[in-house]
């Protein structure tokens, strides 16, 4: 009985590059609900990563204005992101239980983080 739990272990483990492959999307040709919101989050993860490379960049340039300016930015970020997650979930929540809702909540996430890493920029350039 032990050899057989260990040989289905095995064979899971073995099986599970043939999963991740369907998992691969081509986001230029997605048709179905399910691609588009694959999609839809790897788009979000894009601006998301620029968004973090921006707030670092931010970060840094406050180390010469004093302690208070850098935990105001840290203070402002975390109110924000709480913002943006509560504003696309009350927009995906028009569409629960609908195969759309990841859609509408990683567009809007998109959205909100390109805005807000385009603010940031502007923001802290100047100085």
């Amino acid at each position: 009985m032990h050899r057989y739990a260990v040989a289905l272990v095995f064979g899971l483990l073995g099986a599970s590059p043939i999963l991740a492959q369907d998992a691969v999307v081509d986001c230029e040709n997605a048709m179905t609900q399910r691609d588009m919101n694959i999609c839809s989050y790897e788009d979000y993860m894009v601006v998301d990563r620029a968004l973090n490379d921006t707030y670092t960049w931010a970060l840094a340039r406050t180390e010469d204005w004093g302690s208070g300016t850098k935990e105001a930015l840290r203070a402002a970020q975390r109110t924000w992101i709480a913002y943006r997650d509560a504003a696309c979930n009350a927009e995906g929540q028009l569409h629960e239980g609908g195969s759309i809702r990841p859609l509408i909540e990683n567009t809007c996430k998109a959205t909100l983080t390109t805005r807000r890493t385009q603010d940031m920029r502007a923001t802290y350039e100047p100085f």
